[in-house]
């Protein structure tokens, strides 16, 4: 098949790894796989599998980028592409404008927000062939807008082997080491975009109650500030002093090998206040880490509380500290939890599968 993957994305999150890991597979399993992007995008340097050439970047500035729009119906009809597949809200527009104009392209867009969509959507999206719900969750935030037929759920999916062996290769002690962290200090650490649904504020709050029972404990977050004057980032530095947490807490920004991120902790943390799958989530609990999650729609699709992680309220900061307290003091707690979590990772949500099932999706819309 010839795939064409949109995505205007400024910053490297779950729907963005989720973009990557498809292109790549689709790619090693024979189909000619394009993508269209933004001149700075952070995906270009994630699609090694791809051509150069089968790369397009044009602004996507907008909804409402017609320019955009009629340079990537020109690029369909010259590469003769059947399915355009579409991530971003922003970018559903385009993708459909410019499929109209190419009746042989069928147009697929995956929700990956919880976000809703609005009636301007509705009628934008009316060649639209399937639309993809990354969750049960995002598919009931759908329903109403878009036609039940049309939208399939098809989960995420994790890479197992990448989390089962790190790139780099380095242990928990090596990563330990980098950042100065003793091997006998209980290690807590999340994984998020620095906003304030990531529960960035919970987080470390959550951290300042533990550090009462476990004063040795380190505290990490992993995620970058997307906004263009970083004052997100600079409000959560603040906070840290604030809170009097500078040597126990730290922001370690950008993290190219995940795996041994997740490698090196003793649990992780999920304080997000929404989710619609929790991509992080699904990560630490393929690296066998025990996962304390605040009980988001995403994150009760994937956990059962007490068996295959720790599920929370939202925002109940106390509640938070007390499940990170419980397994820290559990040890053999921890390692049932991480490994009943790997398992149901393993069971059903593999990336195998989810490219699998998005492959038998565009080649029944083909025929259809």
């Amino acid at each position: 098949m010839k795939i064409l993957q949109l995505s205007s994305a400024q910053s490297f999150g779950g729907g963005e790894r989720h973009l990557a890991d498809l292109a790549n597979a689709l790619t090693l399993r024979g189909h000619e796989v394009h993508v269209a992007l933004r001149p700075e995008s952070p995906l270009l340097k994630e699609l090694p599998a791809l051509r150069r050439e089968n790369i397009f970047v044009l602004p996507l500035r907008n909804a409402l980028d017609i320019s955009s729009a009629r340079r990537l119906a020109r690029y369909l009809r010259e590469h003769q592409i059947e399915i355009v597949h579409a991530h971003l809200g922003r970018d559903y527009p385009l993708a459909s404008y410019a499929t109209r104009r190419q009746p042989c392209a069928k147009l697929i867009i995956t929700r990956h927000v919880l976000f809703p969509l609005n009636r301007l959507h509705s009628i934008t999206l009316s060649n639209v062939a399937r639309t993809i719900a990354v969750s049960p969750a995002v598919k009931r935030s759908l329903e109403g807008l878009l036609p039940p037929e049309r939208i399939v759920v098809v989960p995420n999916g994790i890479d197992l082997r990448r989390f089962a062996t790190p790139a780099s290769n380095a242990g928990p002690n090596e990563f330990r080491q980098a950042w100065n962290i003793r091997a006998d200090e209980p290690l807590i650490g999340t994984v998020g975009e620095i906003n304030a649904l990531k529960g960035h504020e919970e987080f470390l709050a959550a951290a300042a109650v533990v550090l009462r029972r476990f004063p040795r404990a380190q505290f990490l977050i992993a995620g970058v500030d997307a906004s263009p004057n970083g004052h997100k980032l600079e409000a959560l530095k603040g906070l840290i002093a604030e809170m009097k947490l500078q040597d126990s807490a730290r922001i370690v920004g950008w993290v190219d090998d995940l795996a041994s991120f997740y490698r090196a902790l003793d649990i992780f943390v999920s304080a997000s206040h929404t989710e619609s799958f929790g991509l992080a989530i699904a990560e630490a609990m393929a690296s066998a880490v025990p996962v304390v999650a605040t009980a988001t729609e995403g994150a009760r699709e994937i956990i059962t509380d007490e068996e295959t992680g720790l599920l929370v309220p939202l925002k109940a900061v106390d509640q938070i500290a007390a499940a990170v307290i419980s397994l820290l003091a559990d040890e053999s707690k921890r390692r049932r939890v991480g490994e009943a979590g790997r398992s149901r990772i393993k069971q059903q949500f593999s990336l195998e599968r989810m490219i699998a099932d998005t492959e038998k999706l565009y080649q029944a819309i083909l025929t259809d």
